[in-house]
């Protein structure tokens, strides 16, 4: 892949370098026209939208899943293009969170995403439990997460664990394959959250064996800025009901049969639950064009080496500063972004931003800097190294007040 065979084609910030594309993707020119098309077609068919036009509405979620399953490794009707991160969760939780006397806990990391955590407080209390049933895998370094302390956490009490694939702070890669494995041998059922990888890393869930998994599209894969989620379940499991159920779930061949027994779709089809959001989910059509001619692989090999670029000019140029390169330095553990830390990382983020780098800030005191393969460059890297050098050469940050309020 040319490194900018796809730059052009993204609204990247007049005099900007933009290093945030792992909270917000950019928007492509492609993403745009897809809304373009979805309210061309609302405007010239009105309610036939559901069944003409380029993509017909009432099976978009089913054909926008179909093409999202090469990203994650999945069989077309395991995927689904539905609801969103917290709204799947629940969804999925609810369905594969069975407890039982001697099992009744949910495992998860002590570095987990708080919606992630809300949420399974929420499927415990549902089902009668406390705060006492999650565990918590906890971190020796506030990092990272040692895969060996999960698989000694996955004691005969736990029903069902819920893990991240890439650590939203650290960025750090668990061994996904791995869990899995580990979890079935004792009987776990075992389900990722994706949201910092998909788009980012390849997955392989299928042959993985992995029992569900869930993502939101508008971090790495440029969906815009509350675009619908994804959901993963394997095959394995398509006869379970699932927990939460609403009409969209229904078999798309008694749908409209209105009849108020649920029958459900044969696959993932199932775990929808309401109208499909047509003009949030519209941009996902034109980032998966690319995503289909760059291949994940690719993307994945360029990340790489943008990354270890980046981290490289960290070492060289800003060890005496008092930074920390906090992620995996590792290319199997390593996600799609850099994660320094700082204990001015809240000034010097401001600062940055001043001068035109858009990073993203972590409390209390971590600095994530993603340069995405499609449209970040390795002078980006190099000029974001060159600034922040002189943003500390020039004490720049003390500028700024050290209140930790950075949105990003």
């Amino acid at each position: 892949m040319e490194e900018r065979t796809y730059r052009e084609e993204f609204y990247i910030p007049e005099g900007k370098i933009y290093m945030d594309g792992n909270s917000l993707g950019l928007m492509s020119v492609r993403a745009e026209k897809a809304v373009e098309r979805a309210m061309t077609s609302w405007k010239e068919y009105g309610i036939d939208g559901w069944g003409k036009g380029e993509t017909p509405w009432f099976s978009l979620s089913e054909e926008l899943g179909n093409r999202m399953a090469p990203l994650v490794g999945a069989k077309k009707e395991e995927v689904m293009v539905t609801g969103s991160t917290t709204v799947n969760l629940h969804q999925l939780a609810a369905t594969f969170y069975q407890p039982t006397r001697k099992r009744n806990k949910i495992m998860t990391d002590a570095l987990a995403f708080p919606t992630d955590v809300y949420a399974l407080k929420s499927q415990l209390q549902l089902k009668g439990y406390g705060d006492s049933e999650l565990l918590q895998v906890e971190s020796v370094d506030g990092r990272v997460l040692e895969e060996e302390t999960i698989i000694r956490t996955m004691t005969n009490d736990v029903a069902l664990i819920v893990l991240p694939s890439v650590l939203y702070r650290s960025g750090q890669i668990l061994d996904m394959e791995r869990l899995t494995s580990e979890a079935h041998e004792r009987g776990i059922l075992i389900g990722f959250d994706l949201s910092h990888s998909i788009g980012a890393i390849p997955h392989d869930l299928h042959e993985w064996g992995v029992d569900f998994a869930f993502w939101c599209n508008y971090k790495y894969m440029n969906a815009g800025p509350g675009s619908v989620g994804g959901l993963f379940v394997h095959e394995r499991h398509f006869d379970r009901t699932p927990g939460l159920t609403g009409w969209f779930g229904s078999d798309k061949e008694v749908q409209f049969d209105m009849d108020h027994s649920f029958r459900k779709a044969p696959d993932v089809g199932a775990y929808q639950l309401g109208t499909p959001h047509v003009l949030s989910a519209a941009p996902l059509i034109g980032s998966l064009e690319m995503f289909e001619e760059a291949g994940i692989e690719e993307l994945r090999k360029k990340s790489l080496r943008l990354t270890a670029y980046l981290m490289d000019l960290i070492d060289e140029e800003l060890a005496s500063y008092g930074f920390d390169i906090a992620n995996p330095r590792k290319d199997v553990k390593r996600g799609g972004h850099v994660y320094i830390e700082h204990p001015e990382a809240a000034r010097i983020t401001k600062a940055l931003k001043a001068e035109g780098v858009i990073p993203d800030f972590r409390k209390p005191s971590g600095i994530r800097l993603a340069p995405v393969p499609l449209y970040n460059t390795f002078d980006d890297c190099r000029q974001t190294v060159e600034i922040l050098k002189m943003i500390m050469e020039e004490k720049r940050y003390k500028m700024y007040d050290n209140e930790r309020d950075v949105i990003a």
